[in-house]
């Protein structure tokens, strides 16, 4: 496992480990909340512009700090919810590969993977994507279609939630609670996905790696995604800074929602989950 080194701004602080980091954060503890729901964590990435990925993928935002974070968060969380359509383009393969990491799970109590959970309309999924092709791989689809998939070699269940084609993230997310003992869900998008979860209310922080470099438009697509799409929050959602860090001119944002008023679902694109 890569050691890359990191220096808090706020609070100031030596130089640590983003394993070190996560620790510090409290994300291993559990037991806290007692709300219906897991607690959400939102990690994204964005260029200084606002820009969310570079030819459609966020890769190449990222840096060698940024995905020690990316994967140090990913270790903590008992599940990696992502939309379907950032899947397909990331194309996810098992969450935790890295044998060090695993262990740091199990001597917390948790299992070697956390629970990959999957929003998508459709269920339209190729069961050779990475991490449906993956036996060691948790999955949890949360749809509120009654389709299913087949074919895929990693362990999957269903979570469905929601009518006519929307899904119901908050009863979804209650449902990952109830059934599979979930507490600290890391949604890693896609923006549209992000927007849902804002528009409802659902965030609890805000991880923001902030590249150091400006994109401009995205000349391949209609619109330049930002890390929140598909959804008008007004009122905005508010947030308070929590901590800010660095490594190599990039800049690390933690923030906590201080006010998420739950917005109308009209508001909310239908293709919000990419299917």
């Amino acid at each position: 496992m890569a050691r890359v080194s990191i220096r808090p701004l706020l609070p100031p602080g030596a130089p640590a480990s983003a394993a070190e980091l996560v620790t510090g954060f409290g994300l291993w503890e559990r037991g806290s909340d007692d709300g219906p729901r897991p607690r959400v964590l939102l990690n994204m990435v964005s260029s200084l512009d606002g820009r969310g990925s570079l030819e459609g993928r966020s890769a190449g935002l990222s840096g060698p700090a940024d995905r020690e974070l990316f994967h140090a968060l990913r270790t903590a969380a008992d599940a990696v919810l992502v939309g379907a359509g950032t899947l397909r383009t990331e194309r996810y393969g098992l969450l935790i590969r890295d044998s060090a990491r695993v262990r740091a799970r199990e001597e917390h109590g948790f299992p070697a993977q956390p629970l990959a959970a999957i929003a998508t309309t459709s269920v339209a999924l190729d069961p050779d994507l990475p991490l449906l092709a993956s036996p060691e791989a948790r999955v949890a689809i949360l749809t509120a279609s009654t389709a299913s998939l087949e074919g895929a070699r990693a362990s999957v269940e269903y979570i469905r939630a929601g009518t006519a084609g929307t899904l119901d993230l908050h009863a979804a997310l209650v449902q990952l609670r109830e059934t599979f003992g979930v507490e600290l869900v890391l949604c890693e998008g896609g923006p549209h996905l992000a927007g849902q979860l804002a528009a409802d209310g659902l965030l609890d922080e805000l991880y923001l790696s902030l590249s150091p470099g400006l994109a401009g438009a995205d000349p391949h697509a209609e619109e330049t995604l930002r890390i929140i799409a598909g959804v008008d929050l007004d009122p905005p959602v508010t947030l308070e800074l929590l901590g800010v860090l660095t490594s190599d001119s990039h800049l690390f944002l933690r923030y906590r929602v201080v006010s998420a008023e739950r917005v109308s679902r009209e508001t909310i694109e239908s293709s919000s989950l990419a299917s």
